[in-house]
């Protein structure tokens, strides 16, 4: 019994592992998506004098998002619905 909870935490462990690898893998493209969305919303209002509003809410949004996030805060922004 004592070798087969062993093995099972050794299969736990590895699987445990290679999910934090492929999270982990991913955090670079998404850092660099998130700071290119900063910066393109910055330069898209300061540039071109959009008027969005510099909200925690905005600014989450295109953090999370990237530059799709973008988008989507201009198109809110435009279509009267928010920010």
């Amino acid at each position: 019994m004592s070798l087969l909870v062993e093995v099972a935490t050794l299969l736990l462990a590895v699987v445990v592992v290679y999910i934090l690898w492929k999270i982990l893998e991913n955090v670079g493209h998404l850092l660099i998506n998130s700071i290119m969305g900063i910066i393109v919303f910055w330069a898209l209002n300061y540039f071109f004098g959009l008027g969005i509003p510099i909200y925690w809410l905005s600014v989450l949004i295109v953090a999370i998002a990237g530059l799709p996030g973008v988008l989507l805060v201009v198109l809110i922004h435009f279509l009267g619905l928010g920010f």
